[in-house]
């Protein structure tokens, strides 16, 4: 493993890598025990709508699939607090409409290339100094985020109504959660891709669920089976050649599995 990390692009992914897992699984926490995983797949597309517009327009893909991916989180609350429609069924309407939209503002732009497979699937060599850079900072304060109102949180996770009657500004957390949750989608589609960062979000969650320690010790193990997977993975991907964001996958997936096994009473 130090041998690979002798690379500024290696040293580079690792540490775009850490932050990323560490987000993923602490918001995918609140985002699994909200009956809520569908939303990293659904943003994860919206995000790639900004991707292919930043391609084909010469703007920064990342940025533009930041902005995309938070008005869509606010789009996807707006519904489902103010109409009479299931949180599933507008999750699955915006996914598919968004990959849609996405295949043709590409299609129309001649923009199917490498970059955007990078987008789609992950690359460890894509990610820049200015990526991290960006990560890091967007990282921080989303992860503050989660720390501050992680009671508050936890709270409206177990039980919206008894929060909203006990004072705590539910719609208010509700839009600030989606909203971090999309940044940190929109971050991690350079290492994981679009198409993955959905599962690293979600299975270390429920793999950790399986051992039932509690809602503390369930992050903190969530958050461990995210690290391992993304050094793991990336360790694999470095020394066999293979696809970053889907070594990284399998990995999670291989975690869940063996979670599921050794809890199976």
């Amino acid at each position: 493993m130090l041998e690979m990390l002798e690379y500024d692009f290696m040293q580079r992914a690792l540490i775009a890598g850490i932050f990323i897992a560490t987000l993923a699984s602490l918001s995918g926490t609140f985002v699994v025990l909200r009956r809520y995983s569908l939303i990293s797949e659904t943003l994860a597309h919206s995000a790639l709508v900004g991707v292919a517009v930043g391609l084909v327009a010469g703007y920064n893909p990342m940025w533009m699939a930041v902005v995309i991916a938070i008005l869509s989180a606010w789009l996807i609350e707006y519904l489902r607090s103010s109409f009479a429609l299931y949180s599933d069924a507008v999750l699955a309407i915006l996914l598919s409409g968004s990959l849609a939209l996405a295949v043709i503002i590409v299609s129309l732009g001649g923009a199917f290339n490498n970059s955007l497979f990078s987008y789609l699937f992950g690359s460890i060599l894509s990610v820049s100094d200015n990526d991290v850079l960006t990560i890091v900072i967007f990282g921080s304060l989303s992860l503050l985020f989660l720390l501050l109102f992680s009671k508050e949180l936890y709270f409206i996770a177990y039980d919206e109504e008894v929060a909203k009657t006990s004072g705590v500004k539910v719609n208010f957390l509700n839009f600030l959660l989606v909203t971090v949750v999309a940044i940190i989608i929109a971050l991690s589609i350079r290492v994981v891709g679009s198409l993955l960062i959905g599962a690293l979000m979600v299975i270390p969650t429920v793999a950790a669920l399986q051992y039932r320690v509690g809602f503390k010790n369930t992050m903190l193990i969530s958050l461990f089976f995210a690290l391992f997977s993304v050094i793991f993975g990336m360790t694999l991907s470095y020394y066999f050649s293979l696809p970053s964001g889907a070594t990284i996958v399998l990995c999670v997936i291989t975690i869940f599995i063996i979670s599921l096994l050794m809890n199976k009473r």
